[in-house]
């Protein structure tokens, strides 16, 4: 198992909207949790709320291009998008500001939704999650730093590591994974729906393009050689309060006898 944990790319400023989107999707899923337990009733909420191509394909049911962009379908589902949104949307927002930055959030969603659409225009299976939006704000963080760290954590069975790459490696394998998980699975079937992380992360990109080249385009990725402007964070591991006993090493030594003087 490899996923980003953290990045070495501070925001300059507090990123309310980045956490409010957190916490106004924790809070919805909690909304609708109890449904799980009725599957007919999780199915109906699903088709109610979720975007349904084959549906949108009409004209009906627009709003679920915005409504399910906010809805998950497990804990699992929604941990994996936030961790992502938390590491990487500080940053991007940074970039775009407050107001502007939720605005290309829910646009990338949107492009993800109708990419997915275009795939796929007669599925009946309904669409859910934050991942579309998402990958657009991986697109843009993309063409702003390149070169910023980011730390993946390594789990095998036994093997234990955090390993810093260029966020251009992390991402690009992700955005290749996604095209390769596109064409190997039908997209009118249930699972992922890779060609909506696709579709939003080109869309994040894209609509990033003009404010780097606003910042000097390849010239500003020469002044900090594809790196953040500003100093990276450093993370040192940081030492408890409990006591270590070392363990002493055991040695057989020969009893002394005792003697006489004589």
């Amino acid at each position: 198992m490899l996923f980003p944990i953290r990045d070495h790319n501070p925001s300059r400023r507090v990123p309310v909207v980045t956490w409010a989107l957190i916490a106004v999707n924790i809070l919805v899923f909690l909304s609708y949790l109890p449904l799980f337990a009725e599957p007919r009733a999780l199915e109906l909420f699903f088709l109610t709320w979720g975007k349904v191509p084959a549906f949108v394909a009409q004209g009906e049911q627009l709003h679920t291009l915005l409504t399910s962009q906010f809805l998950h379908g497990s804990w699992l589902h929604l941990g994996f998008n936030m961790l992502f949104l938390w590491i990487f949307g500080d940053n991007v927002e940074d970039e775009w500001g407050h107001v502007p930055f939720l605005l290309f959030y829910l646009a990338c969603g949107v492009a993800a939704a109708l990419l997915q659409l275009a795939v796929a225009p007669q599925s009946t299976i309904p669409m859910v999650g934050a991942s579309g939006a998402i990958a657009g704000v991986l697109g843009g963080y993309l063409v702003m730093f390149p070169r910023a760290r980011v730390d993946m954590f390594l789990f095998l069975v036994i093997y234990v590591r955090i390993i810093p790459l260029p966020a251009w490696v992390m991402l690009g394998v992700w955005f290749l994974m996604q095209i390769a998980g596109g064409l190997a699975a039908p997209a009118d079937v249930g699972g992922v729906a890779y060609w909506a992380h696709a579709g939003g992360f080109v869309a994040g990109a894209v609509l990033m393009l003009p404010r780097w080249l606003r910042r000097g385009g390849t010239a500003y990725w020469g002044r900090n050689f594809g790196a953040p402007p500003h100093p990276e964070a450093r993370y040192r591991n940081v030492r408890t309060a409990v006591p270590q006993v070392r363990r002493r090493r055991r040695v057989d030594r020969v009893p002394r006898v005792p003697r006489r003087r004589r």
